[in-house]
This record gives structure tokens, C-alpha cells and sequence, in this order.
């Protein structure tokens, strides 16, 4: 009678067991089919805050597609601008900027003062090209370093840029990025040769200009012909500058001219040039940057954003 019972028992097992199986196989068929009953294929869903993998490759090929599109542009830009070769593209800016120091050599007996020097301290084969003054209002420049995507920074003298604070204006949004507008003095004067009131008036008159003109306080100062003494960064720093970046190499139509003994670039090197036409020198100002940049990166170097540095 117990052999009896546990027969029973096994095959009433089996019998739920497959009804239970067949109840599962009947569920998944429902959840697989579409409207009117269809069986459809539902691709797998990604784990959480994983993309799907179709949108994943999608996004993949959309930016790959926009850089080769970006690059193109720039080989196209370089060749209506008669770059030789397009300018390379600069490594993405740190997280956390360098720490500035001031030169050997160009040191005051002050403490706390802004510091002086050539170089942004960095091993990426980068430079960072500044434009002094005011003088020449190119728009050719502008329409030039927007397609070439050149950064680049501006310090400027009020006695020059008053003539037109409309193009400089149209400087400062001419780039995604845009272009900082930074303090080169009112009137271009040889600030050791003035006392200290005097030079404060130069250097804070300016970084009142420039507030209320484009509406922000720089915080980098140029000191004109790069001449400068304690009483130059006391003064400096008494109305917000931060920094003196001065050059390590200058651009000119014709030549590059050197601060180092070795005459070349190094990784952070600060480049000068002028707002300057052909009434002053061998060519215009695309003529500079054409000579720049043919410098630049025949020696495998890119232009940065300074203020992406300092």
C-alpha cells in the first residue's frame, strides 16, 4: 500500500511540474508578441546606466563623423589661408592649472607679488600666441583666426584701441572659446621711468577701460617693451592683475625673433606679436600668422589657450 502511495505522489509531481512549464512557456510567449499577437524580437535590455548598444555606436559614429568634419574644415581653412599645413590641435586643457612662478632673473625684492614669466610650466608641445597693442584693426585677422580656430589672447593700450572699441568688441566673440582682452596700459609709457602713482594710473586706469568697455576686469598685465620694476606689480596687483606673462619668442611677416639662447620653441613658450599692417612692417597681419604658424607646426607644436593655463 505505501509502494502504492508514493507512485501516486511521483506522478502527481511530474503532472504539476509540467503544467508548471508549459504555464512559463505560455507567459514568454505573451511577453513576446506584438500587437495581434506576433511574435516580435525584443533585443536585450542593457544593464542600469548602461547605454543601449545600438545608441552607444550611433553616438560612436556621430562623433567620429563630426571630427573628421572639424578636420576637413581646418584642412580647408589652412589652404584658403596658405598655411603650408593645417594647424595641429591642442591637446585638452588641465583640470587644474599650473603653478605659476616668476622667472630667475626676473625677480623683485617684493613678496606676494604677480609673477613674471615667459613660459607656462607644462611638457605638452604647446604655445600660446599674444598680440600686443591695438594698432592695425584687420578684420581680415579675425575672420582668419576664426576659421583657423586659433586661440590667442589680446593685451591692449587704450590711446590706440579707443579708435574702434567695436572691433575689439567683435574680437572678443569672434571664437566658440572667445578672446580674452587683457591690460597693456593706457598710453604704452616706460612705467620705470614713472613713480608710482603715475604707473598706477596707467595700469588700473586701464583695467578700468577694459571693465567697462568689454566688461570684464583682466587679470594678466603686460608691461610695455617688457620693462617693469616693484613698484610696476605693486600697482598691478593693488587693482586685480594676477599675473605678467611677458614672451619667450616674437612674430613678425618675415622672421621669428628669439629670447632663448637656443632659438627655438619649448612646451609653453608665451609667443608675442603686434597689432601691426603693412605701414609698419613687410606684410599684414595674415602674413604674420601665416609665418607663425608655418613656424609652429613645422616644429610639431600647437597653439593653446592661455587662459586655459594661467
Amino acid at each position: 500500500m505505501q509502494l502504492v502511495r508514493q507512485k501516486e505522489q511521483k506522478r502527481s509531481f511530474r503532472t504539476t511540474r509540467m503544467v508548471g512549464a508549459a504555464l512559463a512557456v505560455a507567459a514568454l510567449g505573451s511577453a513576446c508578441a506584438g500587437p495581434g499577437g506576433a511574435e516580435q524580437s525584443a533585443p536585450p535590455k542593457p544593464a542600469a546606466g548602461q547605454p543601449h548598444a545600438q545608441n552607444a555606436a550611433g553616438a560612436l559614429g556621430s562623433y567620429a563623423d563630426r571630427v573628421r568634419a572639424e578636420r576637413a574644415a581646418r584642412v580647408a581653412a589652412a589652404r584658403k589661408w596658405g598655411l603650408a599645413q593645417p594647424p595641429l590641435e591642442a591637446p585638452a586643457p588641465p583640470k587644474v592649472k599650473p603653478r605659476i612662478t616668476t622667472r630667475k632673473g626676473f625677480e623683485t625684492d617684493g613678496e606676494g607679488l604677480p609673477p613674471v614669466f615667459t613660459t607656462v610650466p607644462t611638457k605638452q608641445k604647446i604655445v600660446f600666441l599674444t598680440i600686443d597693442d591695438g594698432a592695425e584693426k584687420d578684420p581680415e585677422l579675425l575672420r582668419m583666426m576664426s576659421e583657423l580656430k586659433l586661440p590667442y589672447s589680446a593685451f591692449l593700450s587704450d590711446y590706440l584701441v579707443k579708435e574702434d572699441y567695436g572691433y575689439f568688441r567683435k574680437m572678443q566673440t569672434s571664437q566658440p572659446g572667445g578672446v580674452a582682452l587683457h591690460n597693456h596700459t593706457l598710453n604704452h609709457r616706460y612705467l620705470p621711468g614713472l613713480d608710482y602713482a603715475d604707473q598706477k594710473r596707467e595700469i588700473c586706469g586701464m583695467q578700468d577701460v577694459i571693465e567697462k568697455r568689454f566688461g570684464k576686469r583682466p587679470e594678466l598685465f603686460r608691461p610695455p617693451y617688457g620693462n617693469y620694476n616693484e613698484d610696476t606689480l605693486r600697482a598691478a596687483r593693488s587693482c586685480g592683475v594676477k599675473a605678467v606673462p611677458l614672451w619667450a619668442s616674437e612674430a613678425f611677416p618675415d622672421h621669428m625673433e628669439w629670447r632663448e639662447w637656443d632659438r627655438d620653441l619649448h612646451p609653453g613658450d608665451i609667443v608675442l606679436t603686434h597689432f601691426r599692417g603693412k605701414e609698419d612692417w613687410k606684410g599684414t597681419m595674415p602674413d604674420m600668422i601665416r609665418r607663425v604658424m608655418k613656424t609652429i607646426t613645422a616644429k610639431g607644436y600647437a597653439v593653446a589657450r592661455l587662459e586655459d593655463y594661467v
